[in-house]
């Protein structure tokens, strides 16, 4: 069974940082593209950032694409994303996701609901 296990949230303070994992389990990520994703209180879902499986594309969103990063390492079957400087607005559940299709391409932008697998979220709560 395909499985997707976020873990690295909680509360944490402006401006801090913080590094959310995505461990998969039951299959190998090497031929996959995995992404991130978040939804906010009251808001839609939306991208934050993915890595194709031989990195050669990586996207990250405009409002995080000076303070978070992703990375990925295949021997250990994790997906890693720094988050710097964060802020309020970056409160939400995030989640990540694994694919076949292409990191950014047609499929991955429209049809993230239909991605293989999703992990069930983490917390990343930003306040003072």
């Amino acid at each position: 069974q395909m499985q997707l296990v976020e873990s690295g949230g909680g509360l944490v303070q402006p401006g801090s940082t913080r590094r959310l994992s995505c461990v998969a389990s039951g299959f190998n990520i090497d031929k996959y593209s995995v992404g991130w994703f978040r939804q906010a209180p009251g808001k839609e879902r939306e991208e934050v950032s993915c890595i194709s499986f031989n990195e050669a594309k990586i996207t990250i969103a405009p409002p995080v694409q000076e303070r978070f990063s992703i990375s990925r390492d295949n021997a250990k079957n994790t997906v890693y994303l720094q988050m710097n400087k964060l802020k309020p607005e970056d409160t939400a559940v995030y989640f990540c996701t694994a694919d076949i299709s292409t990191c950014g391409g047609y499929y991955w932008k429209t049809r993230p609901s239909d991605f293989e697998v999703w992990g069930q979220g983490t917390l990343v709560t930003v306040s003072s």
